[in-house]
């Protein structure tokens, strides 16, 4: 049975992983079938690093959006976030596709409270052993700074607003990965520790 349940949760990751590699080259059709394969198998799944988790129905959700299937893209990201409501990503694209559907006011608020969740959780890595590799140079909070403050305006250039919200995802997933990495090279560099970074597939 044990042997069983690994070769099912090898299989899961599998899938997951090639389903965040479509996704970021711009496949969401081969993304969305991937992501599908896990969501059908293990509902609850969730991709964990570190301390970041991303829960499945976030990843079918973006998947979704970047087809232009807004409507499909809600119910995925609420449902995400009814299992974890700070999985900042599934904010961050609910906002986007609520303003994609032309609802912006709610769009806002979803947007600005992904954008300040995340900033701040970074933030608080900074006190944790895994908070040298998060975003060493600030690239992602230096930007989030910038677009908190163009919505705290009175008037903004929406067009502008939804293209960094989504460089933001896009980036934040990619930071995931080079966290990743660079704790693995740290760690076959000093000896240090592995903080078991890289554990793929639990589930919430």
């Amino acid at each position: 049975m044990l042997l069983l349940a690994g070769c099912a949760s090898f299989r899961i990751g599998g899938q997951l992983q090639s389903g965040r590699l479509a996704l970021q080259i711009n496949r969401p059709e081969e993304a969305l079938s991937h992501f599908q394969e896990v969501a059908k198998t293990d509902p609850n799944y969730a991709m964990t690093s570190g301390l970041f988790r991303e829960g499945i129905w976030t990843y079918v959700g973006r998947a979704q959006y970047h087809m232009g299937r807004f409507a499909e893209a809600r119910q995925s990201l609420e449902r995400s976030l009814s299992l974890y409501d700070k999985d900042y990503l599934a904010r961050l694209y609910l906002g986007l596709a609520l303003a994609r559907s032309g609802d912006r006011t709610k769009g806002l608020q979803q947007i600005r409270g992904a954008m300040q969740g995340l900033y701040d959780w970074i933030e608080s890595l900074t006190y944790t052993p895994w908070g040298q590799n998060w975003d060493p140079a600030r690239e992602i909070q230096s930007q989030t700074e910038k677009d908190l403050a163009m919505i705290s305006g009175k008037d903004f250039d929406w067009d502008k607003l939804i293209a960094n919200a989504e460089w933001l995802g896009h980036r934040t997933e990619e930071e995931v990965d080079r966290a990743r990495r660079d704790e693995r090279e740290r760690f076959f560099r000093d000896g240090d520790s592995p903080r078991r970074r890289g554990t793929i597939g639990m589930s919430f």
